[in-house]
Parts: C-alpha cells; structure tokens; sequence
C-alpha cells in the first residue's frame, strides 16, 4: 500500500464546489497506478468561503478519499510544525507539495522561505524516515504579474527551492522538483488569478503525476 498525501495552501484545500486538484491526482492514481493505494491526511474539509473557515465537504465529487495536510492562509511556515504528526499518523510514504506562494505574499522573504522548506524536510524525514517528497515550484499568480518586487521574490524562492531538494536529495528518502505545468494561463487555468479552475486542477494534478512517472515509475503519464 503506497500512501499519498497531498500538502498545500488554499491551492490544495479549495473550497466548497470545487473537485480540487487532489481528486484529479485520485483519479489518475485509480485509473494508472496498477496496485493498492490511499490518498491520506489529518484533514478532508474544503475552504467555506461564506463563514471563512475550512468546515465545508461540498466537493463536486465527494466520493474519493479526501485526506489532506492544506489549509486556506497556510504556507511552508505554518506546516514545518505540522508535517511530522502528519506523517506519522497517515503514515504517509509521498508528499505531494505546493506550498509557497502565500509565504511570499505574507509571510517571509525567499530566503527565509526556503529555509522553512528545508526545515520541512527535517521533519517529514524524522517521522519518515523513506518518506518520499515532491514539490511543485510556486505558479505565478495575478500579483506577480502586476508586482515586479514579487515576481523577482517568485522567482527566486523557485531557485532556492531546487538548490534546496538538490542538496537534500538521498536515496532512500527521495526529493523531486515537478516542472511547473508548461501551458498553465492564469487567465485561462484560475478563476481569479490564483486559484485553479477546472482546467488548472487538471494541469497541476498533470505536474505531479508526470514528475513521479518519469522519475519514480508511479502509474502512468496523465491524461485528461
């Protein structure tokens, strides 16, 4: 049994209505991976943007297994503390992460930021000690288009990131970078600029699944 747990922000969480991208993954796990599997997590709410707290399960689909570590407001930061009960609990052997984006908007610098990456792997690796992590870099969102200072700040957490999973990388506790999905339009692929819509779920689910095809041999290339 290979157990993946998906780790986010309110990318990964969503909100009520939505499938999110961690049901696009569960569907093509279920359709490709070709052996027993569970999508885990402390957590299966979506983001209740009515009473702004994480108390709905009104997804599109609710039947899949809605297990999470992401929260609405949530960063690298706020998981470092989080991720080893997480992974001991669920005992989780892949995490899917993307996490940064609201760190940079709110909280800390790259640097900094990426320094609570590594730390977050301190602690995945402590409760795991063959937990297998992949990473999706930060997407730039509307702000970033507007916010040159942000954008830059973007850009360099992405570098920081990489040089971080390349340093930390080890055999038996594997560090993948995902490529940012190729054709990902925040104007086509969110509904605000930021937050995934139908076609944006699909293509981050897409950046998962193909990272840990090519590298790992999980399942098979995503299809829509």
């Amino acid at each position: 049994m290979l157990r993946f747990m998906p780790v986010g922000d309110s990318m990964t969480i969503g909100s009520a209505g939505e499938h999110t991208w961690r049901y696009r993954m569960w569907r093509h796990l279920r359709d490709t991976y070709g052996g027993p599997f569970a999508v885990v997590g402390p957590r299966e709410t979506l983001y209740d943007k009515a009473t702004d707290a994480p108390t709905s399960y009104e997804y599109a689909d609710p039947a899949f297994p809605c297990g999470h570590l992401a929260g609405w407001g949530e960063g690298w930061q706020h998981m470092v503390p989080l991720i080893g009960d997480a992974v001991r609990s669920c005992r989780a052997d892949v995490l899917m992460v993307s996490l940064g984006l609201i760190d940079l908007g709110f909280y800390t610098d790259a640097d900094q930021t990426a320094d609570n990456a590594r730390r977050f792997v301190a602690e995945a690796r402590a409760a795991g000690p063959r937990v297998r992590i992949v990473v999706l870099p930060v997407i730039p969102n509307v702000r970033a288009a507007a916010d040159a200072p942000f954008a830059a700040q973007v850009a360099r957490f992405n570098e920081l990131l990489a040089k971080a999973l390349a340093d930390l990388d080890e055999p038996r506790s594997p560090l993948l970078l995902a490529s940012p999905p190729p054709s990902y339009d925040i104007n086509l692929d969110t509904y605000d600029g930021t937050h995934p819509n139908a076609s944006g779920e699909h293509k981050i689910a897409a950046a998962f699944a193909d990272a840990m095809h090519q590298a790992w041999g999980v399942g098979e290339p995503y299809r829509v």
